[in-house]
C-alpha cells in the first residue's frame, strides 16, 4: 500500500518533469504556489492549501503582493511557508527590474510596465516611486518617495524636485498606485503633477509621465494629453 506521503512525492515529481519540459506556461498558478509551498511543507499535501490561499486573496497576484505576516495570520501557514510566496515574489520583482536597468527607458516602455505591476498593481496600501533618469533616459534611481494608507500616500513636491538634484537627474517618472484596482487619475494627481512639472521646469527636469497602476491595468498622464 502507497503512503500518502509516496504519492505527495510522485505528484510533485510529476510537476517538476512539466516545469522542465514546458517551462513556466505549462503550470497553473495554483500549480506554482502548490510547488513553492511543498518547499516548506515537504510532508504535506500542498495543492488544497494552495487552491485556498488564492481563493482567499482574490488570485495569484494579490497573493504574492501580500505581506508575509497577512499570509501567515490570513492561511494558517508557517513563517517558512509565508516566505517560500515571498521568494518568488521578490525573484520576479529582481528580474523584471533588471530589465528596465539595462536600457533605455522610454525605448523599452512595456519591460517598465512589467516591472511596476508586478511591484505595485495589488498592494493594499497607496505606494509612490519617482524614477530618476540621466540625459540617456537610463533608470539612474528608482526611488519610493512614500507609502500611505488604502487610499492616499503623502507626496510633497520640493522632496520630489530635491531628489532630482541630488542624484544629476534630467528626467523623472512619476509613479504611484490605485488600490482600488481601477488606475484612472484622480483631479489631485492631475494637480499634483502639473506641480511638481512646473517645479522641475526651472532647473531643466523633465517630467516625462505620470503612471497609474491598478490591478484593472494602468493609466499614463502623458498618454491622456494632461501633462
Amino acid at each position: 500500500m502507497k503512503s500518502p506521503g509516496s504519492d505527495a512525492e510522485g505528484h510533485r515529481a510529476r510537476l517538476r518533469k512539466r516545469l522542465f519540459d514546458g517551462g513556466p506556461d505549462s503550470l497553473h498558478e495554483h500549480e506554482l504556489v502548490e510547488y513553492l509551498l511543498a518547499l516548506a511543507l515537504p510532508r504535506r499535501d500542498t495543492k488544497p492549501l494552495a487552491k485556498r490561499m488564492i481563493a482567499d486573496f482574490g488570485g495569484f497576484g494579490p497573493l504574492l503582493s501580500a505581506e508575509a505576516d497577512t499570509i501567515v495570520r490570513r492561511c494558517g501557514v508557517s513563517e517558512t511557508a509565508a516566505a517560500a510566496i515571498k521568494i518568488a515574489q521578490a525573484t520576479a520583482i529582481r528580474l523584471l527590474r533588471s530589465e528596465v536597468a539595462a536600457r533605455p527607458v522610454l525605448g523599452s516602455w512595456q519591460a517598465l510596465l512589467d516591472y511596476l505591476r508586478a511591484d505595485m498593481a495589488f498592494l493594499p496600501r497607496e505606494r509612490v516611486r519617482v524614477l530618476y533618469l540621466n540625459a540617456k533616459n537610463s533608470l539612474i534611481r528608482d526611488h519610493i518617495l512614500s507609502e500611505g494608507s488604502v487610499d492616499e500616500a503623502a507626496v510633497y513636491v520640493r522632496e520630489v524636485v530635491k531628489g532630482a538634484v541630488d542624484c544629476h537627474a534630467t528626467a523623472m517618472i512619476l509613479v504611484h498606485n490605485h488600490p482600488s484596482g481601477d488606475p484612472q487619475p484622480s483631479r489631485q494627481d492631475i494637480e499634483l503633477t502639473r506641480e511638481i512639472v512646473e517645479a522641475a521646469r526651472p532647473l531643466r527636469v523633465a517630467v516625462h509621465d505620470h503612471v497609474i497602476i491598478g490591478a484593472n491595468g494602468h493609466s499614463s498622464l502623458r498618454a491622456m494629453g494632461l501633462i
